[in-house]
């Protein structure tokens, strides 16, 4: 939810992060994913709780 009100009090352009045709970063962003789903499969409850914060401040960031 946080960049969907960062895009609408005008802090991020989404022109500016035009990667859509960027064959590298889809590739990473797909291996992000799986290795962030494999992550979570092995965590606990309190392991996977902190990892979420941990994940929002990054995104923040």
């Amino acid at each position: 939810m946080k960049i969907l009100e960062e895009f609408w009090y005008g802090n991020i352009e989404p022109t500016d992060y035009d990667t859509s045709s960027c064959k590298e970063y889809k590739k990473l962003q797909e291996l992000i994913c799986q290795n962030e789903e494999k992550l979570r499969a092995a965590m606990t409850d309190e392991q996977k709780a902190l990892f979420e914060k941990y994940t929002d401040c990054v995104r923040e960031h």
